[in-house]
């Protein structure tokens, strides 16, 4: 367990493993490294695995004033180069996913390739009037849990936002007591980045030139709306594959860990450095 400084905030981080092929792990919102604590030890067997707190996020440190992707996205390629892993894989989940593409897009020279699982990046979707309704459905519930966090209501946004936005009812009761704390602690964090107004947006044309190996994962029990996103980014690239798990949801690492560890050292292997 360390921390590093890059630009201006102190980032938490762990490597583990001590495999010669870096694999970098980037969390979604509300979330922690310990998103990854299921599939790390399994990953470490073949990869020098780093899991790391984004700004904002747990043992990360919190800034005033207003985040932005941006911000996210340049930490990546700082945590990345300072650490010396690059060449890396990376890999992202949710929001993770869409710091990862962006990164993908500017700094190509930092990855081996990448994984993204069912990033958040609507406004790709904005001109399809079939998924419009969805949209709008997603967009009022996700408002519905910002107005609760501004409110001061942490603990109550966080079991909104897994119930009603990405899990399901009955889901915040499943998760592990430790699990939630997290998420309520990381509630200012999701309004940070809700405030952000490039936080959903991302432009095609930005991916094409990425021609290094992309896997693009969905699960077949997620909200609707990922899966045209993923079919648009995926339409693009030069170089990559789909694939869909089976059973799982908007978070395969930690409720189909074996299934995503599968899926990433699958491609990996096919895709030698």
């Amino acid at each position: 367990m360390a921390t590093v400084n890059v630009n201006g905030v102190q980032l938490f981080y762990e490597l583990t493993g001590t495999g010669d092929t870096p694999l970098v792990l980037v969390h979604g919102s509300w979330a922690s490294h310990h998103n990854w604590d299921l599939v790390v030890p399994s990953l470490a067997e073949s990869f020098r695995v780093l899991a790391y707190d984004r700004r904002g996020h747990s043992e990360s440190q919190r800034l005033t004033g207003q985040g932005s992707v941006r911000d996210d996205v340049a930490d990546l390629a700082a945590l990345i180069e300072k650490l010396g892993l690059a060449p890396a894989w990376v890999a992202g989940n949710s929001f993770g996913a869409s710091i990862t593409l962006r990164l993908a897009c500017v700094r190509p020279e930092l990855f081996r390739g990448l994984m993204a699982h069912e990033p958040p990046l609507f406004s790709l979707l904005a001109d399809d009037p079939a998924v419009a309704p969805m949209l709008k459905e997603v967009g009022d519930r996700i408002g519905a849990v910002v107005e609760r966090i501004a409110s001061g209501d942490h603990a109550g946004a966080a079991e909104q936002f897994v119930e009603t936005v990405a899990l399901g009812p009955g889901a915040w009761a499943q998760l592990p007591p430790d699990f939630q704390q997290t998420l309520i602690e990381n509630a200012p964090t999701f309004l940070d980045e809700s405030d952000d107004p490039e936080q959903l947006a991302f432009d095609l044309e930005w991916i094409k030139g990425f021609y290094r190996p992309s896997l693009f994962t969905t699960g077949d029990q997620s909200p609707p709306t990922f899966a045209p996103v993923v079919a648009k980014l995926a339409d693009v690239l030069p170089n990559v594959e789909a694939l869909t798990l089976s059973g799982a949801g908007h978070i395969p690492h930690l409720t189909h860990p074996d299934a995503y560890v599968e899926a990433i050292r699958t491609f990996i292997r096919k895709n030698p450095s």
